[in-house]
């Protein structure tokens, strides 16, 4: 397990990287899970003992979410102020997300449908 998460972290580190040297504007783990899916598509699949380590990560990732909650609380006031934009930026994206999932939903299910 320990190699496997070690190549998760090496990945997220290489991505910091990339968008430290490159400026670019997305986040640097982003770029880390592009690299891991690339690695991932050269050999050809997920080996088991990955694949494990990714469902154990998984499963306590709850616990990666309290320094967020934690941060958000600090800036309570800050995000009473932003209440408008924040809130219609969060129904915008939903709404895109759902779209999107059906519609991504209904082309995939036509494509399997003609064989």
């Amino acid at each position: 397990m320990l190699p496997y998460l070690t190549l998760i972290f090496v990945c997220q580190f290489l991505g910091e990287i990339v968008v430290g040297l490159l400026g670019l504007p997305v986040p640097g783990p982003m770029v880390g899970m592009v690299l891991l899916f690339l690695y991932l598509l050269i050999r050809k699949g997920v080996a088991q003992p990955l694949g494990a380590t990714a469902e154990t990560l998984q499963k306590y990732m709850s616990l990666l979410f309290v320094p967020a909650g934690a941060g958000v609380m600090l800036h309570f006031r800050l995000l009473g102020e932003a209440l408008v934009p924040i809130g219609a930026a969060l129904l915008v994206s939903t709404v895109a997300t759902i779209l999107v999932t059906g519609l991504m939903m209904r082309w995939l299910a036509k494509g399997n449908s003609d064989e």
